[in-house]
């Protein structure tokens, strides 16, 4: 049950001119519903994106990378849950290349004009013929209204879709913006989430795009974990299609910021659900690292503090061990840290202060505010100005259970 969480209302999700959305149960995944997504785009459409630092990094990931770096136009992506073509070698690329080939046939496209994706079990083949086989399903579906529908169709273990948008005005013209994500395990992106689809109407020029993503993943997709481990098929897509009319926004302009920002409210708001939604959350963890010398060094300490499975079950039995929270800050790997410094708050209970217990902490102040669904810890390292925010979630029961299960 994910933390506070609801389906996206369909009827909110912004159109994107531009853009169309198909679906279709393709067979890949064991349940039945809708496992194969296909996005299309309107000529002249932008496409920027980041990708996983897993060495082991899966097929459609290295088919991605390989057509961006040619700077040609994107104008499909086509995205498959239930296998997540990894690990599997020679075979695994031409699955994906052949996905490509399939999807650019029946929409008069080149090969090289789309992007794969795929999510779900490693080091299994993908059943490439299945999903050439669904691909004219997806194609009749293809609609400018299926965010919703597609938000669902590439979850995995995830038990809430999630989509958002947004609309702000820049310079004058009215933009749009709204994305998709999937992700509830696996997940500690180092530089995005495992998948995510974002698009604007804007126009945008294309080195300000690729410097965008990459600026809205260090403050979204780049600040959740659930359980510390990166996947190998995280994707982060940006599309702008130029259909909003707007001046072509280049890097260092007000109207860059402005866009910017908008594009990070819809990433933030996708990234908190990712870990409201992670494998048995029950709680939802904000972890604010204040007084660092630098933003990296408070990176450290708030990931530290999420990454801790000692951490993460005190916060499932909402036990104050004070002992497994000091434990974890200095293990971030902060050098020549002056712990008398350090202070500590649960909520609005201060429980350590100058390095030590607080004198007027109370054991059950600590268990009363880590009862609540949704919890705030602030760390004060008292070396600076610098500071950032993580979000996180517990480890349940549930946790180990849909891990232990996740193949049966």
């Amino acid at each position: 049950m994910a933390v506070n969480l609801k389906a996206p209302d369909a009827a909110s999700l912004l159109a994107i001119d531009g853009v169309e959305l198909g679906l279709t149960h393709a067979g890949i995944r064991k349940v039945a519903r809708p496992d194969l997504m296909l996005m299309r785009l309107a000529a002249g459409a932008v496409t920027a994106g980041v990708f996983t630092q897993n060495s082991f990094a899966a097929a459609p990931v290295q088919v991605c990378r390989e057509v961006l770096a040619g700077g040609g136009a994107v104008r499909a992506l086509v995205v498959n849950a239930g296998n997540a073509n990894c690990g599997t070698g020679a075979a695994g690329m031409q699955a994906a290349r052949r996905s490509c080939e399939a999807v650019a046939l029946l929409l008069g496209l080149q090969a090289k004009e789309v992007l794969p994706f795929s999510t779900g079990v490693i080091l299994e083949p993908l059943p490439v013929e299945k999903l050439v086989a669904a691909l004219p399903a997806c194609v009749s579906s293809l609609s400018p209204s299926n965010w919703g529908a597609a938000a669902e169709a590439i979850m995995t273990t995830d038990t809430v879709a999630k989509a958002f948008s947004r609309a702000v005005e820049i310079a004058g013209t009215r933009v749009k913006i709204t994305g998709i994500a999937k992700g509830v395990g696996m997940l500690a992106p180092n530089m995005a989430t495992m998948l995510t689809f974002i698009a604007t109407d804007a126009s945008v020029a294309r080195a300000a795009l690729q410097a965008m993503v990459r600026e809205v993943a260090d403050v979204s997709f780049n600040r959740v974990t659930v359980d510390g481990d990166t996947s190998t098929n995280d994707s982060f897509i940006l599309t702008a299609t130029a259909t909003a009319k707007n001046p072509e926004i280049a890097v260092g302009t007000s109207q860059y910021a402005a866009l910017r920002d908008a594009i990070a409210e819809v990433a933030i708001h996708l990234a908190q659900s990712i870990a409201r939604d992670g494998e048995g959350a029950t709680k939802f963890i904000t972890i604010e690292a204040v007084g660092a010398r630098d933003e990296a060094e408070a990176l450290r300490v708030a990931r530290g503090i999420a990454h801790s499975p000692l951490v993460k079950t005190a916060f499932f039995a909402s036990d104050p061990n004070l002992g497994r929270l000091l434990m974890a800050i200095g293990n971030a790997g902060v050098q020549a840290m002056d712990t008398s410094k350090v202070n500590l708050w649960l909520g609005n209970v201060r429980v350590i202060e100058n390095g030590g217990r607080a004198a007027s902490y109370l054991e059950e102040d600590g268990a009363r505010v880590m009862k609540p669904a949704e919890i705030v810890v602030k760390v004060d390292l008292g070396r600076g100005t610098a500071a950032t925010t993580v979000w996180t979630c517990d480890y349940s029961y549930d946790y180990v259970k849909i891990n232990a299960e996740y193949r049966t």
